[in-house]
């Protein structure tokens, strides 16, 4: 019981070469981390259960149908990879000026970003658009390349909306404001489930659209959260929020506000695109197994980003805390807040594979019919896959908190350098090796899909080591921004 004290008390968290004076007390410490964590692991888990029981009412439309959705999934996220970039600089920035109180200049980075993001969307959107079946091509669709096709280009239309309001959210969770970007990105997947289930299946005097109705409920319920995210930064009379929009504002785009987001976000649009270039060579690898072994990873891969959800919500905490101690010059605070987080990513991961592992069977269950094709084959392979799903928690948990941890200081580059050897290198090259010896060499095709996901797990593994590694050391304690 000793131990267990210890490993949570926050005087255990910093060594005594890196104090700046003293630390909060537990209760204090905690309290605050609690107060951003809760709502944004809250929003993070919701949004990913809402996304589970989008993919559940497509589901009823046939394992087919389940395919052809999950192939746009890599594709929209490499489009939307540089706003995510652009967004984690965002945040760093102002959570620096919050801690230094700078509220002018952390609404004049915010403002540039929004203007830089808006001409970029429209760049993007119109190439997407342009080489939409070239792209959907390269991601493996085959069989449902009509289906996947039409899913995607309703949804890369919506691309500017989608950045806009993604960009507003980045900086609420600068400042801490947490709960504000939970009530918007939850009510807006709200929205996006009604209007799955009214133009899905043509509920009423709505139309039967099916797979293109789950395209556009997706992009009604982004239209809702773009205008909360507007709304919250509008003025009030009796309240000055720390961001808000102003009559007096200026939108010319400024070479010193939008240079300190540039510089903390080249380093995290390196890490999206070496990311997302990496999980989309490794999903084209899985496709090549075939629909069915491609719709059970699929089904797998729902609960893995449902736990990564805890932890990118518990990082998102992270990121903030230590962005807003180190602008306050206290960089032993900072060091403490991340190691904070790391204690609450671990009891959740622990509480996640066990119920992932135990309940495996029910969970795999919400997604196969007895209709499906192939139902009990597919079942099986996604039950399988769960048990690894379960095992990776802890290392995925931790490495997401670190990396987040460290982009919150502006150390974006040495998270960079992280996901390009393991998630552009590692992770594809050993899956394709594992696939190649575990279906051609042994024989045993079935169990091709579980040698990928081992692969997956050692690269979590590499993920987590070097990023505490780093963490640890604490050069990111005097970075400038």
């Amino acid at each position: 019981m000793t131990s267990i004290r210890g490993f949570f008390n926050v005087e255990n968290m910093v060594p005594q070469n890196m104090r700046c004076g003293e630390l909060p007390s537990n209760r204090e410490a905690y309290r605050r981390m609690s107060a951003i964590a809760l709502p944004s692991v809250l929003e993070m888990a919701l949004m990913s259960m809402i996304s589970m029981a989008d993919t559940m009412m497509v589901s009823t439309l046939g394992t087919e149908a389940i395919t052809a959705v999950s192939l746009v999934t890599q594709p929209r996220l490499i489009l939307l990879c540089i706003f995510y970039g652009l967004n984690a600089g965002v945040t760093a920035i102002i959570a620096r000026r919050r801690g230094e109180e700078r509220r002018g200049d952390a609404n004049l980075a915010m403002r540039n970003s929004l203007v830089v993001t808006l001409l970029l969307s429209i760049v993007i959107t119109m190439l997407a658009l342009w080489l939409a079946e070239p792209f959907m091509r390269l991601a493996g669709a085959k069989e449902t390349m009509e289906d996947t096709l039409s899913y995607f280009r309703i949804i890369a239309a919506a691309l500017p909306i989608n950045a806009l309001s993604l960009c507003i959210c980045a900086a609420q969770r600068g400042v801490g404001n947490t709960r504000l970007t939970m009530y918007v990105n939850v009510t807006s997947n709200l929205v996006n489930v009604l209007f799955n289930w009214l133009l899905i299946n043509g509920v009423g005097p709505f139309p039967r659209l099916e797979i293109a109705g789950a395209a556009i409920a997706t992009d009604i319920g982004l239209f809702v959260g773009l205008i909360l995210c507007v709304v919250s930064l509008l003025p009030r009379k009796n309240h000055v929020n720390f961001l808000e929009f102003s009559r007096r504002d200026s939108w010319k785009l400024n070479r010193e506000a939008l240079g300190s987001v540039v510089k903390v976000s080249q380093g995290a649009l390196l890490e999206q695109i070496c990311m997302r270039i990496g999980f989309f060579l490794y999903a084209r690898i899985v496709a090549e197994l075939g629909v069915y072994v491609y719709a059970a990873h699929n089904i797998a891969m729902q609960f893995l980003n449902l736990s990564f959800s805890f932890g990118d919500g518990i990082g998102v905490a992270g990121t903030s805390l230590v962005g807003q101690s180190l602008g306050e010059k206290r960089p032993d605070i900072a060091h403490m807040y991340g190691k904070i987080a790391q204690r609450y990513a671990l009891v959740a991961a622990l509480l996640l594979a066990t119920i992932v592992i135990t309940c495996r069977g029910p969970l795999v269950g919400l997604y196969i019919y007895s209709n499906t094709a192939n139902d009990a084959y597919v079942r099986q392979l996604a039950m399988n896959a769960m048990i690894i799903v379960g095992i990776m928690q802890p290392f995925q948990t931790s490495a997401v908190v670190y990396s987040g941890a460290l982009r919150g200081a502006g150390d974006t580059r040495y998270v960079a350098f992280v996901m390009i050897f393991t998630a552009v290198v590692m992770r594809p090259i050993l899956s394709q090796i594992a696939i190649w010896v575990v279906g051609e060499v042994m024989g045993m095709a079935e169990m091709a899909l579980l040698g990928a996901w081992c692969m997956a797990t050692l690269d979590m593994i590499t993920r987590m080591v070097l990023t505490r590694r780093r963490y640890n050391g604490g050069k990111w304690h005097a970075i400038k921004l």
